[in-house]
């Protein structure tokens, strides 16, 4: 009793002193005498009050040593702040629940764990060095360790990873109703697939049935796993570099930041069957708290898939934080803690499920097959390549209307204008409507003599109103609806030269500045004079500025444009541009995907 009777002395020093029946017997007998005020009374109900209150935190603080006693806890409480992947925080939440109701003895101390939620992203910005500050903790877990690569490849201060708590595969996200129809058009799930249906080259593939939604991969593991994991796909079958940068710019414009409203935006119906990204875990918390008329259902790809491992990273220096990180993420990898994680829709770390995927329609209770996991070199250079596909663009595309572009194409029915204005407006589907775009078509005298350019659709937001109608919609009407000049000629440099002004003028440095220019002749043919090849070359060697570059991109067709090749590839190259001469032109499809992968290494192609 003496004993017991010490360890309450101790406690109560810290809620205020210690407290013995014959203070508060003393307190009680000084408000016994008589009181001239009603007041009085009022008094001989506090104080015992007072009193009672005091009894019971003695006799709180007693219970509390006792239990703690009871569980080998007795010290002061040793705080451990966890900031964990929002898809895993609750299931991490109630493993921490019971870690603290057991009373741990950490160091001398009580273990305590609080956990936080945070976007994986965020944190890891905040840790390289390269978004906002980081809230305090001692513990991180994020839903992939490609998150701690990328924070490691930039700030190597960063801990490594000591272990894996679960198991996520990446996979492709239909709902049930249309899986069928799905393996129909695209056969049976897989990341090829995925890259055909998204293929901007091949406007006759399945794209045209169906339409791939993916997680922003700037923001979640997941859309950055399945871009890594198509590319490997894509690299290993020998699939050229445009084919990727072409799903990459498609993708771009169906990127969703949020996992459950993609996997909401599945059962919408419309033209084209909707096929998502998704971890496997998303798709079954998204079937057990949305409860859709129509569960989603996971596509495991046939050649494999990447996994989220939801690493454990100690970020505490301090040594008693760090203990106790050491403790919970012990407890993390128990049988207990494994079950609650199994119940919530994830695997353990090598990958077995419970009976929550087992048990589940559409789920694979045995793990898919797991792709080699890519080194930090390959995280960052699809980041990078992902970054520059959706930078912003301003472009300008500069339309050859001399006379031969009224010439039939052989075995198409169609002249090289309809054509070149049937191909534009294909390639500029992929660009999403944050873009700004312009039509100018040129040949010699269209507005006024000696002015050989006109300008048809000012640069400007696809989404914004002209006159009454989007600028998209504007675009499209004026390609299908311009026509070849019989009698003109090709009065391209002073044409350049105009569009090369108005561009820099309105430079925008969030975006990257291009000139497309489309003609089937052998570059400049201006029979009234204007700017010769070596003037414009010197001009824009002397406008182009590196810090603001506005590059030139030429295609050329026909059979009169490799006449013009030196001359063309000289001013594409004074800005950093490029110049293709193409044979067929329908292979000008093919040349749009390699003007994209430009931004990958523009503007030091």
């Amino acid at each position: 009793m003496a004993r017991w009777l010490q360890d309450i002395d101790i406690e109560e020093g810290i809620v205020g002193g210690r407290h013995r029946t014959d203070e508060l017997d003393d307190g009680y007998a000084s408000y016994r005498e008589p009181s001239r005020r009603r007041r009085g009374g009022r008094g001989k109900v506090l104080v015992p009050l007072a009193g009672s209150v005091a009894l019971a935190v003695l006799l709180g603080v007693a219970a509390f040593v006792i239990i703690n006693r009871d569980r080998g806890c007795s010290g002061d409480a040793a705080e451990l702040r966890v900031t964990a992947s929002p898809d895993i925080h609750l299931a991490v939440s109630q493993i921490a629940e019971r870690f603290n109701k057991a009373g741990h003895d950490v160091g001398g101390g009580c273990a305590s764990i609080k956990v936080a939620k945070a976007a994986s992203s965020t944190v890891a910005a905040g840790l390289s060095g390269s978004g906002g500050k980081v809230g305090a903790m001692d513990l991180w877990i994020p839903d992939s360790s490609l998150w701690v690569t990328t924070a490691r490849s930039k700030n190597p201060d960063v801990p490594a990873p000591i272990v894996s708590v679960a198991q996520s595969p990446v996979v492709l996200a239909a709902s049930g109703s249309v899986v069928a129809n799905l393996r129909r058009s695209l056969g049976d799930a897989s990341w090829a697939g995925m890259i055909d249906a998204t293929n901007a080259a091949n406007v006759d593939g399945p794209g045209r049935k169906v339409r791939v939604l993916t997680l922003d991969p700037a923001l979640n593991a997941a859309g950055l796993g399945a871009l890594l994991a198509a590319s490997a796909v894509a690299t290993t079958a020998g699939a050229g570099e445009q084919q990727l940068v072409g799903a990459m710019k498609t993708l771009s414009g169906s990127t969703v930041k949020d996992q459950n409203a993609l996997l909401s935006s599945l059962s919408v119906k419309g033209t084209r069957i909707p096929l998502g990204v998704s971890s496997e875990q998303g798709v079954w918390a998204f079937n057990s708290t949305k409860k859709p008329e129509v569960p989603a259902v996971p596509l495991y790809p046939a050649e494999g898939t990447f996994n989220l491992d939801y690493p454990a990273v100690i970020t505490t220096e301090d040594a008693g934080a760090r203990e106790v990180a050491e403790a919970f993420v012990k407890e993390l990898g128990t049988a207990a803690a494994q079950k609650t994680l199994q119940d919530q829709g994830f695997r353990t770390p090598d990958g077995k499920g419970g009976k929550a995927i087992s048990d589940t329609d559409g789920f694979r209770a045995e793990a898919p097959e797991a792709l080699p996991t890519p080194d930090a070199k390959t995280v960052a250079r699809m980041a990078q390549s992902w970054s520059r596909i959706n930078l912003g663009t301003r472009l300008v595309t500069l339309l050859d209307v001399s006379g031969t572009m009224a010439y039939p194409i052989p075995g198409t029915g169609m002249t090289r204008m309809q054509a070149i204005s049937k191909i534009s407006i294909e390639g500029m589907k992929p660009f999403p409507n944050s873009s700004e775009m312009g039509l100018w078509e040129f040949s010699t005298h269209l507005d006024g003599r000696g002015v050989d350019y006109r300008e048809l659709v000012s640069v400007g937001p696809l989404t914004e109103n002209v006159n009454g109608v989007l600028r998209r919609d504007l675009l499209n009407q004026k390609l299908l609806g311009i026509r070849a000049r019989a009698t003109g000629d090709t009065g391209l440099n002073d044409s350049l030269a105009a569009a090369y002004r108005m561009m820099k003028e309105g430079y925008k440095a969030d975006k990257i500045n291009t000139i497309l220019v489309m003609t089937d002749g052998a570059g400049n043919d201006d029979p009234d004079g204007g700017m010769s090849n070596q003037e414009l070359l010197r001009f824009l060697e002397k406008e182009f500025d590196p810090e603001k570059p506005i590059s030139i991109l030429i295609i050329a067709f026909g059979p009169d444009a490799p006449k013009g090749k030196r001359q063309m590839e000289a001013v594409a190259k004074a800005t950093n541009g490029d110049a293709y001469i193409v044979n067929d032109i329908l292979e000008i499809r093919k040349v749009f995907l390699e003007g994209m992968s430009r931004r990958l290494c523009s503007p030091h192609c």
